[in-house]
């Protein structure tokens, strides 16, 4: 129905996800921003901190390769290898001269916070000094490390399954014109320092407990922290050769099922990587733990919601549904529809209220409907009151005719035959009769017709179950009496009268036939749609008697058909349902 298509539920329904729909929609979005805006800030807070720690690294690494610059210019280290050259062996002067020297080179090495070595090589003395000793050294094998700007070793440790450690080292030569190979080189001073410096610094970055900070160089391998996950650091670099590494660079990397920020700043000095990483789940914790308690909150909601939508369905909408139910169904002319009262709300009112009235209604009803029936039982009465005196006026009117003629026989018939009709009228208490009597009775009839009428002949078939069918008295009489009067009497020709009666389905049929001139097609329509109509005082009563008495016993679909017979003349046809309608019910 369609009064249910837009009902109050309905509406508060879609009311309840117009207001939480936007809510949701709105808070996605702002979550998503804020999770954007947080990954760039943060992402931008660890590029500027990695740079600032690169250059951190960066400066002390330029600082410890300016001292062989500053150290191959001191005087006393030009002095010492042009003595050599000029005495050809040490002396007094020469050693203090070294013994400054090493002092100089301890006191630039406490200089710097990193732990590195100085040491200074002369080719044509062969000898090393260093911060604590002057040792002779084999050119050969001194001439392998000359090797300008920075240069990184790797160092296993095979003592432990810890990882390599590298040594960095910065080389200056005297000349700056000399080759690395040439005999011209007067002096050469080396710096280095090992991965221990940088783990410290890593160690200090990683001070606030959530980073994991390493160094990196494809060509020669990673340094951790002293705390550093091994297995999941490499299983970041690994994740991370699928795209070429950028100078700077933050990217999302995916290991083990988890997600990972990681920020690359690579060194211009060393051509290191300096890489950290944090996990997102870190990060996004926070907006994480406030999303479920939104959507812990929308569900409460939800829950909410429902629970008053199922209060609204069951005190509004099905009160609401049982009432619109009852209307229709009273529409529909059924009072006996209840409506169930439930709670004590005002539907239970109304609940009450409407049973009451469709009780009154149909305390009301039932009285019309009972006047209504006695009013069809008084008029049935009447109407069957009115077929007698017009059976009876033809009678005496035979019974003059015949005294006048003085055919006695005929008389005395006629009146054996009129008091067994008296009889039969008389003692008629009922409402409905076998149609075998009835058939009797207008036997009877024609038997006295015949008396009168030689040439009167009638046939009777009925089927034998049609035999105890039930009919209202005097039904089938004035039929036969029409067919003779207009159908016999008046036409000398005529002498025909047939009944007929059978089962169509779910109705009886029964006609009378004669061979009289009939009807003209448009008399008859005007007859057949005469019988609807009330009595005229131009109409005779006796076949509009029997049309009105059943459809008053049998319902409209009972009634007189007038149609033209086979015989010749006119064929009018009762039909009735096989049971009849009870008037009172």
């Amino acid at each position: 129905m369609n009064v249910y298509r837009y009902n109050l539920f309905t509406k508060m329904i879609i009311l309840l996800v117009v207001m939480l729909v936007p809510i949701i929609i709105l808070y996605t979005y702002s979550n998503q921003t804020t999770t954007h805006v947080l990954r760039q800030e943060l992402n931008q807070s660890n590029m500027n901190q990695l740079s600032f720690f690169q250059n951190q690294v960066n400066t002390n690494i330029e600082l410890l390769s300016s001292w062989p610059n500053l150290l191959i210019h001191d005087p006393d280290v030009v002095s010492f290898n042009d003595m050599y050259l000029q005495n050809g062996y040490l002396n007094l002067d020469s050693i203090n001269l070294v013994k400054r020297i090493q002092s100089k080179l301890a006191i630039q090495e406490s200089s710097s916070n990193w732990r590195a070595h100085l040491s200074i090589y002369s080719p044509s003395l062969k000898r090393l000094v260093t911060d604590s000793d002057a040792a002779s050294v084999d050119p050969s094998s001194a001439s392998r490390d000359f090797r300008s700007g920075w240069q990184v070793t790797r160092v296993p440790d095979t003592l432990s399954s810890a990882p390599a450690q590298f040594v960095f080292s910065w080389t200056s030569i005297s000349p700056y014109n000399a080759s690395v190979d040439s005999a011209d080189i007067s002096t050469v001073i080396k710096v280095e320092f090992d991965s221990g410096n940088i783990q410290d610094m890593l160690d200090k970055f990683k001070s606030d407990g959530r980073r994991d900070p390493f160094y990196y160089n494809p060509g020669l391998g990673t340094i951790y922290n002293r705390s550093a996950d091994h297995r999941l650091t490499d299983a970041l670099i690994t994740a991370m050769h699928e795209q070429p590494l950028k100078e700077i660079e933050s990217r999302t990397v995916n290991v083990n099922g988890q997600s990972y920020m990681v920020n690359a700043v690579r060194s211009e000095v060393t051509g290191w990587y300096m890489i950290d990483y944090i996990p997102l789940n870190d990060i996004l914790q926070p907006i994480q733990d406030s999303n479920r308690l939104f959507y812990l909150s929308v569900i409460i909601l939800l829950l909410m919601s429902f629970i008053a939508a199922y209060l609204l369905y069951a005190q509004v909408q099905v009160p609401m549904r049982q009432l619109i139910v009852g209307f229709t169904r009273l529409k529909q002319e059924d009072y006996s529809v209840r409506i169930t009262p439930r709670g004590r709300n005002e539907f239970a009112y109304l609940s009450d209220r409407f049973n009451s009235m469709v009780s009154q209604i149909q305390t009301l009803f039932e009285h019309v409907y009972l006047e209504k029936i006695h009013v069809r039982e008084a008029r049935l009465k009447q109407l069957q009151s009115q077929i007698n005196p017009h059976f009876f006026y033809n009678c005496f009117s035979f019974i003059t005719s015949m005294a006048k003629l003085n055919n006695q026989q005929a008389v005395i018939a006629m009146s054996q035959n009129l008091s067994q009709y008296y009889r039969y009228t008389t003692r008629q208490e009922r409402d409905l009769v076998p149609l075998a009597e009835e058939m009797d009775f207008v036997s009877n009839y024609l038997a006295i017709q015949q008396m009168r009428m030689a040439r009167l002949n009638y046939n009777i078939e009925l089927q034998e179950a049609l035999q105890s069918v039930l009919i209202p008295p005097l039904m089938i009489q004035p039929l036969v009496e029409n067919a003779v009067i207009h159908g016999i009497e008046r036409y000398s020709s005529a002498g025909q009268i047939r009944i007929s009666g059978y089962r169509d389905g779910e109705q009886w049929v029964l006609s009378v036939e004669d061979d009289g001139k009939g009807m003209e097609p448009e008399p008859m329509q005007q007859l057949q749609a005469s019988l609807q109509e009330p009595l005229g005082e131009e109409m005779g009563c006796g076949l509009w008697n029997v049309h009105q008495r059943m459809q008053l016993r049998f319902g409209e679909g009972a009634g007189v058909t007038l149609s033209a017979s086979p015989l010749g003349g006119l064929q009018v046809t009762l039909r009735w349902q096989s049971e009849p309608v009870d008037i009172t019910s």
